[in-house]
């Protein structure tokens, strides 16, 4: 079991958030939609839900300011905060 809002806090740690969009989906019910800052998300991401097993219930982004962005991954159930970078693409093609 993880408290979503300490679960996001710790992933965030040392990073410069300009923007969250999450959507919550507890229990299959119709999802929320969540935008805002961090200040504005935190408060409505402060409930526990069990990360290891059944349906994903939180899908999403994380914006940061040096361009990078975090997303949730998924499987089998488990779900988590992946950090995601763009990626380099100097290649030389030669004929």
């Amino acid at each position: 079991m993880k408290n979503a809002k300490d679960e996001l806090l710790e992933h965030v740690e040392g990073r410069d958030v300009e923007f969250v969009s999450i959507v919550l989906r507890k229990n299959y019910d119709a999802p929320t939609i969540i935008k805002g800052t961090l200040d504005e998300v935190l408060p409505l991401l402060d409930f526990v839900y069990d990360s290891g097993y059944g349906g994903q219930e939180l899908f999403g982004y994380i914006w940061y300011a040096d361009g990078t962005w975090s997303d949730r991954g998924e499987y089998d159930g488990s779900e988590w905060w992946q950090h995601q970078q763009r990626p380099e693409h100097d290649v030389e093609i030669t004929a």
